[in-house]
């Protein structure tokens, strides 16, 4: 399982996802970003700083 905390990269914003696969991590991060903080182009910069902030987390009992 893999997670993303927004607030990591944008300092206040409590949103997360988790999902078995870091491509799904990455697409929710990005429509989140657009959809949310406004950010109508995803550069690659963007893209490195969330999947540098993707962790692996145990999966729920």
């Amino acid at each position: 399982m893999k997670e993303f905390q927004c607030g990591s990269l944008v300092p206040g914003c409590d949103w997360h996802t988790r999902a078995d696969e870091e491509a799904e991590v990455m697409r929710r991060a990005v429509e989140h970003m657009r959809e949310t903080h406004g950010e109508t182009v995803i550069r690659e910069t963007m893209i490195e700083a969330i999947r540098s902030r993707i962790q692996k987390v145990r999966d729920a009992a």
